[in-house]
């Protein structure tokens, strides 16, 4: 079953760009019709915003914003910096197509400028503006899908669950409402467009009208219906009290452990706000920002991605390292352990290990110059990634390895696409694919505990908070995550479901 809140997220996140991109890209462009010098650099640089892929936009735009780096804010001006470039160019092209004969009649006529423009050459230029925002909004509702990389939600978030889960089913709910949203709009403005061209029927021209009107009152509507569960609840009598904001990362294991925090929260009566499926280190950006207060970490990431110490392979050092320097360079606070560890595992196909009689890396080393490897590009940039891994185990493949989205080495490796991966030792994949981890015999990687990451002035606020994180410290064994890994990947569970049933185990 479709979420439709997610369609609804989608639905605004493009209305609500190409809305704004139309009200400033619709009168730029008439401007640069009245200079038209000014068109070559304008375009120019809209084109410019249009070749840039839309993961690094997002990238450049999360420090410029600061606080406002992640959610829906980037994801906005991304997709108007998108939409702006056919909306301006269509306008101007429009405009400037006008025959001059026409112009020079209209201001033989005694026409001022401004009736020639509202009287004659908006009229007359209005399919081919409307075209434009006709591409800007199918241009959109595909880029937005890149939007809940940033936390903003819409489709593209079952398509990143689905691929992470392996779930074709997913990412078709995802991908399949994503094209029909594109080729609805692109029809409906087509439609419109067709309506308005000079000498059609009156009745076709009203009905152009209303749908118009219809769309710009159901925009209004729609936006504050969309932005009032984040500012209105106040207002219809709920408790002023202050949400605890829980985050997660975009995989399974971290919205997992999100819900049996915010559960955990909610069973002491502390209003919760869940805000999963951020990439990257937007969780850790999230924190400093104020825009999370609680999410689960991993030392390791913590010691060598973000404090960019050299990679430990003892665990009390690393954790202490990682508590000192929180507290002291960002004013956060590093809860006890949860009881695991999920280091990166190096995987095989189950039958390949049996054939060939893997069990440790160096086992794998010995046969590498006739595989093929691919891994995630954590592990192909982090310190503790591939550079070192490959240096200890003198690992050379028969061709460079293949750098792509995490889910999706999975997949190449079932399919006998490459030969090795790295993943991660709790992945409910694992099991599912019947995969293989191989021994670090070496002892190359650090650990990778799972602990809560806190912002201090929260735990002030909310006492119960700190009481929860203590009362699920410890709890979590390594088997006992990759059991509600595989519930989730493996049995297609509900993340929410399956931590309430470690709560009534865990806790009772």
């Amino acid at each position: 079953m479709i979420d439709l809140s997610l369609i609804v997220e989608h639905v605004m996140l493009v209305a609500v760009a190409v809305g704004a991109a139309a009200i400033v890209g619709i009168p730029v462009g008439v401007v640069l019709t009245r200079r038209p010098a000014m068109s070559g650099p304008v375009l120019a640089l809209a084109n410019v915003f249009q070749t840039i892929p839309s993961l690094a936009l997002f990238g450049f735009l999360i420090p410029l914003l600061g606080t406002y780096g992640i959610g829906r804010i980037p994801a906005l001006i991304a997709l108007f910096l998108y939409a702006l470039l056919p909306i301006v160019r269509n306008t101007f092209t429009g405009i400037e197509g006008v025959e001059r004969s026409i112009r020079d009649a209209a201001i033989g006529m005694g026409m001022t400028d401004g009736q020639l423009l509202r009287l004659v050459e908006l009229p007359l230029a209005a399919s081919v503006i409307v075209a434009g925002l006709r591409v800007a909004t199918v241009i959109s509702v595909g880029t937005a899908t890149i939007a809940a990389a940033v936390g903003a939600g819409g489709l593209g978030t079952l398509i990143f669950r689905g691929l992470r889960m392996n779930d074709n089913e997913l990412i078709l709910q995802g991908a399949l409402p994503a094209a029909a949203m594109a080729l609805a709009a692109d029809a409906i403005l087509g439609w419109l467009s067709g309506s308005i061209v000079p000498g059609v029927s009156r009745g076709r021209v009203r009905a152009a009208r209303l749908v118009a009107a219809a769309g710009v009152v159901g925009l209004v509507a729609a936006t504050v219906v969309w932005a009032w569960p984040r500012t209105g609840g106040h207002l219809a009598g709920q408790s002023a009290r202050k949400p605890v904001v829980v985050g997660a990362k975009d995989f399974s294991e971290q919205v997992i452990l999100g819900e049996i925090v915010a559960q955990a929260l909610e069973s002491e009566g502390v209003p919760v706000e869940r805000r999963f499926e951020f990439g990257g280190d937007l969780c850790h950006r999230g924190l400093l920002g104020g825009q999370i207060d609680v999410y689960v970490e991993y030392t390791g990431t913590m010691d060598v991605a973000i404090l960019h110490n050299e990679p430990s392979t003892d665990p009390r050092a690393v954790y202490d390292r990682v508590k000192e320097g929180y507290g002291s360079k960002f004013g956060l606070e590093v809860g006890r352990p949860l009881g695991y560890d999920n280091t990166f595992a190096i995987l095989v196909r189950g039958g390949d290990a049996r054939s060939l009689g893997l069990v440790t890396v160096s086992d794998a080393a010995r046969i590498a110059p006739t595989w093929r490897a691919g891994f995630g590009q954590d592990f192909m940039s982090r310190p503790d990634g591939y550079a070192g891994f490959s240096k200890a185990y003198g690992l050379r493949f028969r061709e460079p390895p293949l750098e792509m989205d995490l889910s999706l080495t999975y997949r190449a490796l079932a399919s006998g696409q490459v030969d090795l991966i790295a993943g991660n030792a709790t992945d409910g994949l694992i099991e599912t694919l019947g995969l293989v981890q191989l021994e670090d015999d070496r002892r190359y990687f650090p650990p990778y505990e799972a602990v809560p990451v806190t912002r201090r002035e929260v735990l002030s606020r909310e006492p119960a908070l700190g009481r929860v994180l203590e009362r699920i410290a410890g709890k979590l064994t390594s088997a006992e995550m990759r059991r509600l890994n595989f519930a989730v990947d493996g049995e297609k569970r509900s993340p929410r479901d399956v931590a309430a049933e470690f709560l009534v185990r865990a806790l009772r």
